[in-house]
């Protein structure tokens, strides 16, 4: 036999051999994990299909189909969801249970490619994998960006913007056309977002567009960064967050966290669509729900025009403190209609045991705050818009920064929304102007009941078909 023939001999037969422990070897880590799984105490959840797994039982609406799955099997479900195991919680209940004791261990996020492109390799806040890049980061940016004194030193950027809003749909009164109010509300938070992080000179039609594309979003970045650091700004003074994430950027300290452009450009993608897509969806549910309720929009309507001067045109910030129904007719809102229903994803970062059930690392959860803003155990008729509700006793004192369970809006534990602050003050100040300045009426032939409440699912949820009004501008401007 020829040494050629004697080589492709060997080099088959090593090819096969090969082979063949490859397959026992895959086996048998399938019956060990196989083995490992029936050892553990999962939480109850449907019968799984095979490689999909129970991705077939979500439909188009991911937060109600999971809601009435979790009324068979429970608060705490277990599901397989093509190749990933996940926990969804759906009663304020099972959410204290979890979060209470166990809040580091379900801290993590799933590191999904996605995130990983628009937010620079997961180096911004709401999507970093926890750990102490994350904690640092967050740290800084709730005393630099997102704290209650540096929200209020936006105050002017807030009042211009709404401001001008309302100018513009007063401008639109006369047209025998409703007035898109989805529209101008996005339009209203990404012009206020981008004025807010980027400076009074954005382009707010050109800002509406940059994250659909990822190259535009960067080049657009970097063209604000530039103009920061040497456009002829002002030395000392922060204008607007860029500045604020370029002076912390030459910080010896906190500029160990922040050493390449990249960083400022995850934590301003963070704040642009949160700070814009969080807050329209949550004002346009809010004018849905008071368009549905006439008698909340009237209660509504005489607290601001009572409220404010009658010689003011427009609501300022020093007038909310006064406006204590407003303050319900959004709690209760936020309660139906919260703007993240799956609230962002997590992925548990150890093994951990909740309620007797065994909870493996890496396992993806999905806290359902719409499940929980509507638990019929802690909500009396939870399907009904009714603000009054937040002035009974026994849920006066509930509120939706993640300290009470039963109304988890903007998230809870370490991983709660930081920009909590900033999105609040935007959502009362837009809403008192639109009550205060315009009389509201459905379009020609339609009726209350006519106003379409289907939601259209993502990470935020919007109303799926817009709101549209006809608006008539009491103070005759």
């Amino acid at each position: 036999m020829s040494p050629k023939l004697i080589f492709h001999s060997h080099g088959s037969t090593t090819t096969t051999l090969l082979f063949v422990v490859s397959i026992f070897l895959v086996s048998w880590l399938l019956t060990l994990k196989r083995r490992r799984s029936n050892t553990r105490q999962l939480p109850p959840g449907p019968t799984k299909l095979p490689i999909i797994g129970n991705l077939h039982q979500l439909g188009k609406s991911p937060h109600i189909s999971l809601q009435k799955l979790s009324m068979d099997h429970g608060p705490l479900m277990h599901l397989q969801l093509g190749c990933s195991p996940t926990l969804v919680i759906s009663s304020a209940d099972a959410a204290r249970d979890v979060f209470k004791s166990n809040d580091i261990a379900f801290s993590g996020r799933p590191a999904l490619y996605a995130l990983k492109k628009i937010t620079y390799n997961l180096v911004d806040i709401a999507f970093a994998p926890y750990g102490e890049h994350w904690r640092q980061i967050r740290k800084m940016c709730m005393l630099e960006l997102l704290s209650v004194k540096r929200v209020n030193s936006f105050w002017h950027e807030r009042e211009v913007v709404v401001t001008r809003v309302m100018d513009s749909i007063a401008t639109r009164c006369h047209s025998p056309d409703p007035i898109d109010l989805s529209a101008a509300m996005l339009t209203l938070t990404i012009d206020l977002t981008c004025r807010t992080a980027f400076g009074e000179n954005t382009d707010t039609a050109m800002s509406a567009q940059l994250d659909r594309n990822f190259n535009e979003l960067d080049a657009f970045y970097e063209s604000v960064i530039e103009e920061h650091v040497h456009g002829g700004r002002p030395e000392s003074g922060d204008r607007d967050l860029v500045d604020v994430l370029i002076r912390l950027q030459k910080d010896p300290i906190d500029g160990m966290l922040m050493s390449s452009p990249r960083h400022i450009k995850a934590i301003l993608t963070d704040v642009f669509i949160a700070g814009s897509d969080t807050s329209s969806a949550a004002l346009v549910w809010t004018m849905t729900e008071l368009m549905k309720n006439p008698a909340s929009m009237k209660k509504a309507q005489d607290e601001v025009r009572k409220a404010v001067q009658k010689n003011k045109h427009r609501v300022d910030e020093t007038d909310l403190q006064h406006l204590h129904y407003l303050k319900l007719v959004i709690k209760e809102s936020l309660r139906l209609h919260p703007p993240a229903p799956l609230q962002v994803p997590r992925e548990t970062i150890e093994d951990c045991n909740i309620r007797g059930y065994d909870i493996p690392a890496k396992t993806r959860v999905f806290v359902n705050a719409r499940a929980i803003g509507r638990d019929p155990k802690y909500w009396k008729d939870p399907n009904d818009f009714r603000p009054e509700r937040f002035d009974d006793d026994d849920v006066r004192m509930i509120d939706f920064r993640g300290q009470d369970f039963q109304l988890l809006p903007f998230g809870l534990g370490r991983r709660g929304c930081p920009g909590i602050n900033f999105a609040y003050v935007t959502i009362e100040l837009t809403l008192a102007n639109l009550l205060h300045r315009f009389d509201w009426t459905l379009p020609e032939g339609m009726t209350a009941e006519d106003v379409d409440m289907e939601d259209r699912f993502g990470m935020t949820m919007h109303k799926k078909i817009p709101l549209c009004l006809v608006a008539v501008d009491v103070l005759g401007k």
